[in-house]
């Protein structure tokens, strides 16, 4: 089983919401059914981007740095910055 960091945009609004779930595909389908309290207000969502992990601890770990230091965010942002655009 793999656990994923995920980052998701909003199609509405150009927002970026980052999260961790153990299914990717079935998380973001609720996301986009307006069933997640803190992202129901921006639909549609669009997935840019993910990281997957064996450990769940190191995924929880990862999902913390990007949300709690913006300079791992940023770094980020910069990577994968022609997807951003898309």
């Amino acid at each position: 089983m793999f656990f994923n960091i995920y980052i998701l945009k909003s199609e509405k609004n150009n927002r970026f919401y980052i999260g961790f779930t153990p299914d990717l595909l079935a998380r973001l389908e609720k996301h986009n059914q307006g069933k997640v309290y803190w992202t129901k207000r921006h639909t549609p969502w669009k997935l840019i981007y993910y990281e997957g992990y064996l450990s769940k601890m190191d995924a929880l770990n990862r999902e913390k740095q990007l949300k709690r230091f913006a300079n791992g965010f940023t770094q980020l942002k910069r990577r994968i910055s022609n997807t951003i655009k898309l």
